[in-house]
């Protein structure tokens, strides 16, 4: 049977996959507990940022998204995570599915040591594409989609570690792009950058998210006031404050908050 090309647009009837919310989830590594019952719901086709010092559980919670946490022993959760209202904790979830509808980008880029066409076409031959044809669409697709085909289309076969640091950090967008995601989990993805990088990983964010639902955790402020829609503010492992952006960087409601943003401490 050959397969197909997944398509890259979304038509009015699932226009709201994607979306995400915690109801009192907690976690803990070991005796250690790293989240106290957060609630919060990323809305779908936006940007969530989360901030906080360090330590205060924002990549915690990023991982429990797509249950990366879950390969660490010792580990317990309680409350729920939902995608789309289905719990990711749910015994029938099955986690490469899971992976694939949330794809994650790491802080430090990590592209495989493969051709950069193979680094994309990776995942997509996992969930069984083989037709030749398809492959080239989903890689130049997803090229497009994170703003970095016309840097590679003539190096298509040559090593991806050959790549600048930025370009290497689009690329492993890319390869989550492949998948198709509702979802896409972003952990200090511009915090090893350069300025020039920085903004252009910021303005593919802003392209994406008419597509996904994109949650992102960033110690820079100014990043988070840029690309984000929404900003929960972590706190010693619990959400202190969530709101629209503009309101959280101009009038939030809790001190502590204030004092975050306004560099009082963190």
């Amino acid at each position: 049977m050959t397969a197909t090309a997944p398509a890259m647009t979304r038509t009015s009837t699932d226009v709201e996959r994607g979306a995400l919310r915690a109801d009192r989830f907690s976690f803990w590594y070991g005796e250690k507990q790293a989240l106290f019952e957060i609630s919060l719901t990323a809305p779908a086709r936006g940007v969530t940022a989360l901030i906080g010092p360090s330590g205060c559980g924002k990549s915690t919670f990023l991982r429990s998204i797509n249950r990366m946490n879950a390969l660490l022993p010792g580990v317990r959760h309680e409350g729920s995570i939902l995608l789309d209202d289905v719990n990711v904790y749910d015994d029938q979830m099955d986690l490469v599915t899971l992976r694939r509808r949330a794809g994650m980008v790491f802080q430090r880029w990590n592209p495989f040591p493969k051709s950069i066409y193979d680094n994309v076409a990776y995942g997509p031959k996992v969930n069984g594409i083989r037709n030749r044809a398809d492959l080239d669409a989903i890689v130049e697709s997803s090229l497009r989609r994170s703003a970095l085909w016309d840097e590679v289309k003539d190096r298509l076969r040559q090593s991806a570690l050959g790549l600048s640091g930025g370009q290497q950090q689009r690329l492993c967008i890319a390869r989550a792009l492949a998948n198709e995601p509702e979802v896409l989990l972003l952990d200090e993805p511009a915090s090893a950058l350069d300025p020039i990088a920085t903004q252009k990983v910021e303005e593919l964010l802003y392209e994406l998210k008419r597509d996904l639902t994109i949650v992102i955790v960033t110690h820079n402020l100014q990043q988070a006031a840029r690309v984000s829609d929404t900003t929960a503010f972590f706190y010693l492992g619990r959400l202190i404050e969530v709101g629209q952006t503009d309101r959280m960087f101009t009038s939030p409601t809790n001190e502590r908050t204030d004092a975050y943003i306004t560099g009082r401490f963190g």
